[in-house]
């Protein structure tokens, strides 16, 4: 059974930064494209960071150059290094991996997250204070 268990979401103000962290279990960690995508009320999910299995990166125009994303292989854990955070970054965010080999991590934060045949984390809120 795949589980993503995320912790280091918090509050912060305006300029903070924040480490996300995900634990995968259940998976075959290192063949498949995961990140984090992230919610706000009444909005879709949208996709914010994602890598592949050989560590390419892709990242959402809004989050470049602030938001790094990494992954440890040997301790399946996901990471995601938030600086220079703004309020427009609060949301609840969620671990995800693709179902799917193969995947781009650029076509995949660009998917309707409803279209997606990702696993899910239950979510850790990111609130911050302007």
């Amino acid at each position: 059974q795949v589980r993503l268990v995320e912790t280091g979401g918090g509050s912060v103000p305006a300029g903070g930064s924040l480490r996300l962290s995900c634990v995968v279990s259940g998976y075959t960690y290192s063949s498949y494209c995961m990140g984090w995508f992230r919610q706000t009320p009444g909005k879709e999910r949208e996709g914010v960071a994602g890598i592949d299995e050989e560590g390419s990166t892709a990242y959402a125009d809004s989050v470049k150059g602030r938001f790094t994303l990494s992954r440890d292989n040997i301790k399946n854990t996901l990471y995601l290094q938030m600086n220079n955070l703004s309020s427009e970054d609060t949301a609840m965010y969620y671990c995800a991996v693709s179902a799917d080999r193969f995947v781009a991590p650029e076509w995949w934060l660009e998917q309707p997250s409803s279209a997606l045949s990702n696993y899910w984390g239950q979510g850790t809120q990111v609130t911050v204070s302007s």
